[in-house]
């Protein structure tokens, strides 16, 4: 999945306004503690990083 697919992802699901300080401020403890943000930088798939977002909000299955 390509970055900007997965920030499309994060709007929908979040919105265009909430989406990037949610992913700054939200510890994940399937990232191994770190924010959205922090696993991204640190080269995360973001595939992997979107399933942990999915499950974490609780996601219906069409957005996977």
């Amino acid at each position: 999945m390509r970055l900007t697919d997965f920030w499309e992802r994060m709007e929908q699901a979040l919105g265009t306004g909430y989406a990037r300080s949610w992913a700054a401020d939200v510890r994940l403890a399937e990232l191994g503690g770190r924010t959205v943000t922090e696993a991204l930088a640190a080269g995360e798939d973001t595939k992997a990083v979107w399933r942990a977002v999915w499950r974490e909000l609780g996601l219906p299955a069409a957005e996977r």
